[in-house]
């Protein structure tokens, strides 16, 4: 693992606790969906989920890509991958693996409406393992 970058506070904590809440909103959300047997609506929901810990993280470790979302007003779909690849080395391969089968499941489940119920299923455990290491990090 690299250096760990700066940790913020005060102000991000906040951030982090709304983010959080959201996240766990979006989790019930999408299990609902997938009792409905809606793949689709899910798939968005998981997705949404892990972008807001990759934010919540990158925000809480003072990343450059926080920042200069910050500045530009917007998270980038470049900036993201960018803060994964980051947080990544720095917090270990679930952040990655998260990302990616949350990425899968945006494309495929939600725009290409290509994934079968079982599909998002299977990628859920991934999901949560990044959400249960992103709420212990920022909650530190």
């Amino acid at each position: 693992m690299g250096k760990v970058f700066k940790w913020h506070c005060p102000a991000r904590c906040v951030v982090a606790a709304g983010r959080f809440e959201l996240v766990s909103r979006l989790l019930v959300e999408a299990e609902e969906y997938l009792a409905r047997g809606d793949a689709v609506q899910s798939s968005e929901k998981l997705y949404k989920a892990a972008e807001e810990c990759v934010k919540a993280l990158s925000e809480r470790l003072g990343l450059p890509e926080a920042k200069e979302a910050e500045v530009e007003g917007r998270w980038t779909v470049a900036l993201l991958e960018r803060a994964v690849r980051r947080l990544a080395g720095e917090l270990g391969v679930d952040v990655q693996l998260g990302w990616d089968a949350a990425s899968h499941l945006h494309v495929w489940g939600f725009h290409e409406a290509k994934l079968e119920v079982e599909d998002v299923e299977a990628r859920i455990p991934l999901i949560k393992r990044l959400v249960e290491l992103a709420e212990k990090t920022c909650t530190e």
